[in-house]
């Protein structure tokens, strides 16, 4: 599968532009923590972009989402390693996140709300100037951006990144895409 396939089935199935946006923040932050990490870009790159392919398609319905996106990724040519990243991100489904590939997509995917919530709140809603240690700071609010699990932020520590760099690495990885997510 190339990018180009992933990005064209994102489209296909997904009308909501801000669920269009969280992939591609969620692409950029996978990309990185693959760099970061020694492990393959591409790979977890369309993980990223492809996890929440279904939200749609299922209407929300949590018993269903990522399950029948794990199975639109198979199709698409994704690697079993990439289906089951995206089917346990869906923690409701009782799979454990076992691999690096499956951590990393569990705690990249709140972080990109934080980071997207963070820029909001600036006078200016941009990202360029948004700095790791004032979205460090909004992580310790519980109620700003309260649906971005901070627990879930939090198992970066099972890639044996610190959360300071952890928000490092994915603010830079969303600013390397900030004029696609419009911030």
């Amino acid at each position: 599968m190339t990018r180009e396939e992933a990005i064209d089935s994102v489209k296909a199935n997904v009308e909501n532009e801000n669920l269009v946006k969280h992939m591609l923040a969620t692409e950029a932050i996978m990309r990185a923590l693959a760099k970061h990490l020694g492990e393959d870009e591409e790979e977890w790159g369309l993980t990223g972009l492809l996890h929440d392919i279904d939200v749609e398609l299922t209407e929300g319905d949590m018993s269903s989402h990522s399950k029948l996106g794990s199975d639109l990724a198979r199709e698409l040519g994704a690697s079993e390693a990439m289906a089951h990243a995206i089917l346990c991100h869906n923690e409701m489904h009782g799979v454990a996140q076992t691999s690096k590939l499956d951590k990393a997509l569990f705690c990249a995917d709140p972080l990109t709300g934080l980071i997207t919530a963070a820029t909001l709140v600036r006078p200016d809603k941009k990202m360029a100037n948004l700095e790791a240690k004032s979205v460090g700071k909004r992580f310790k609010e519980k109620s700003f951006a309260a649906g971005a699990n901070r627990e879930q932020i939090s198992k970066c520590s099972e890639l044996g990144l610190e959360l300071d760099k952890f928000i490092e690495l994915g603010l830079k990885a969303m600013q390397g895409v900030a004029a696609d997510l419009g911030l």
